[in-house]
């Protein structure tokens, strides 16, 4: 069936964003000038709109056209089908952003291969369980918990916030189970080793005190309409109103306590006896005002937060069940060529050196490994891949043979601590069960360093003695331990990747791009989400639209289709 485009072009109701509809209206004119009276297939005309804009321009002009309906938001990737002799691609690294491409690509028709170096799939997305592995350098581990389907450890990514949509999508459509996981919790504690005479305090307690001192000196300042620019009669009422509010004032715009800071006795069959307000100038010489105190505010940290049912690896094994592509595992890339019609990798698997010959590669190499594998990518993209730094994040795994938490009133959520381990995330599943796994440590960044000198005995009892600061008897209940240093995890030696300012300005759009328009980089280093699931998940959408441009555009100057 063909179609004749004529007359003034529209894009009305399609979402298109204004530069992408200028460019679709530039290009749709220009095959109108050059096709006007002539029949061009629908399939012909998509493909110069996809040379264009892509895969999302070809879906919102099908919708424009009256091809399709508006049923929402797009289901999925809509690339073009590879045809007969399908393009050979290779897949290096098989994290969330590899498994992804693989998987959009084999639907595309592509004949794709993935090579992993490590011996599982799955990149830092790594839950542990009885039995299982923690291939550290030079110390592996063996994970020692109870063979119990709920005794369970994230040792990479273990949130999903609801604003991150791509791996929402993925858990949907590849029909990953989702659970709530409590990343707040106002009776878990903030503890700072010399305050509070050194011990720890509820987080309700504190988060209401602070907000409560901090409204009455704004009720103060609007009172005497201590501005700069003073109120109007009618700003300054909503404003006292407001400051009372927000900090449960008295009806004299003075703080004296509030129910919000919880109870300390009664409240049910008794009369409740509230918490006297602490010291304000202890609360301001603490530092949770600047550590924790409003994470659950930031909108990759705010509630509610998911967590995949079972363990989060639950999202990589939705990934590999809808895969029919080879996978090989074991395979260590030691070399990448770009030629002029592809790609070829070179890789050693069981001591074989084996060489894969393809027309695009995807690569979710670590940016830091890069610089050890000879290739001939271009010099400018090589000293923008060796010019990042690789992150770096430390967590400790505990199984407790108690749940003696709860019995604080502690249901998941995070206690905070000025102690180098800096957090205790106690399970948000398994609640009333005997046992539970709690994380033990938390450490960022350069924090890592003071851990990974440790033997993984050692950070267990160091970890044990910083819990008894703030749960007494808290090292009596550990039975087993992991420890997950990724600065020192093989195959990974490091987590993300740390972009400054200026190596950003200059080099990150450089690296989205295909080198020799054949190799990407992708994975969460290549994205403004480093060390999250979703940067992968949208490195590796971007890349793949990247591709099928490159790919619509050659078609349309082919004139198939």
């Amino acid at each position: 069936m063909a179609f004749v485009i004529a007359g003034p072009t529209r894009l009305h109701g399609t979402n298109v964003g204004p530069q992408l509809q200028t460019l679709l209206i530039h290009q749709i004119r220009s095959i109108e000038r050059h096709h006007m009276k002539k029949h061009l297939s629908r399939r012909r005309f998509l493909n110069l709109v996809g040379a264009a804009g892509g895969s999302t321009a070809v879906y919102k002009t099908s919708m424009a056209l009256g091809l399709m309906q508006d049923t929402g938001p797009v289901a999925q990737l809509d690339l073009q089908k590879a045809g007969r002799n399908g393009k050979k691609v290779a897949v290096l690294g098989a994290g969330i952003a590899g498994l992804t491409v693989a998987y959009e690509l084999e639907r595309a028709g592509y004949d794709v291969t993935v090579i992993e170096a490590s011996k599982r799939l799955g990149g830092r997305n790594l839950t542990v369980r009885h039995g299982d592995i923690i291939d550290e350098l030079g110390q592996p581990q063996v994970c020692n918990f109870d063979d119990d389907p709920d005794l369970y450890f994230n040792c990479g990514p273990a949130r999903i916030p609801g604003h991150h949509r791509r791996v929402l999508h993925y858990c949907k459509e590849l029909k990953v189970p989702l659970q709530v996981k409590a990343n707040m919790s106002r009776p878990a504690y903030t503890h700072e080793e010399g305050k509070f005479d050194d011990k720890p305090v509820r987080v309700g307690r504190y988060t209401a005190d602070a907000r409560g001192f901090m409204s009455e000196l704004l009720h103060k300042a609007v009172d005497k309409n201590a501005f700069d620019q003073p109120l109007s009669a009618e700003d300054r009422e909503r404003m006292l109103q407001f400051a009372t509010a927000y900090g449960d004032l008295d009806p004299n715009g003075i703080y004296k306590g509030t129910i919000r800071a919880g109870y300390k006795s009664g409240g049910f069959i008794t009369p409740a006896e509230h918490y006297t307000p602490m010291d304000f100038s202890a609360l301001l010489d603490s530092k949770f005002w600047e550590r924790g105190m409003t994470l659950s505010e930031n909108p990759d940290w705010g509630e509610p937060l998911m967590e995949v049912t079972g363990g989060m690896d639950g999202l990589i094994k939705g990934l590999v069940r809808n895969i029919s592509s080879p996978i090989t595992t074991n395979a260590q890339v030691q070399s990448i060529s770009l030629k002029e019609n592809g790609v070829d990798v070179v890789y050693n698997h069981k001591g074989e050196r084996e060489k894969l010959s393809v027309d695009y590669c995807f690569n979710s190499i670590p940016s830091h490994f890069m610089s050890g594998i000879p290739n001939n990518l271009p010099a400018e993209y090589r000293k923008g891949l060796a010019s990042l730094q690789p992150g770096n994040f430390f967590k400790i795994g505990l199984q407790m043979k108690e749940r003696f938490w709860e019995n604080e009133g502690i249901y998941g959520g995070i206690t905070n601590t000025s102690q180098k381990i800096n957090q205790i995330w106690y399970p948000s599943h398994g609640i009333h069960g005997k046992k539970g796994v709690v994380l033990g440590a938390y450490a960022f960044f350069r924090q890592s360093a003071f851990f990974e000198r440790m033997s993984p005995a050692a950070r267990i009892e160091f970890a044990g003695k910083c819990g008894d600061k703030i749960h007494k008897g808290y090292s009596g209940y550990i039975e087993a331990g992991i420890s997950v240093p990724w600065g020192r995890m093989n195959h990974m030696m490091g987590c993300g990747a740390d972009w400054s300012p200026e190596i950003r300005e200059k080099y990150y759009k450089l690296l989205q791009q295909p080198a020799g328009g054949r190799h990407f980089m992708i994975g969460d280093q290549i994205s403004y989400h480093s060390s999250w699931q979703e940067g992968a998940f949208g490195s590796a959408e971007y890349a793949l639209l990247e591709l099928d441009k490159r790919v619509r555009a050659a078609s349309a100057r082919s004139g198939k289709g």
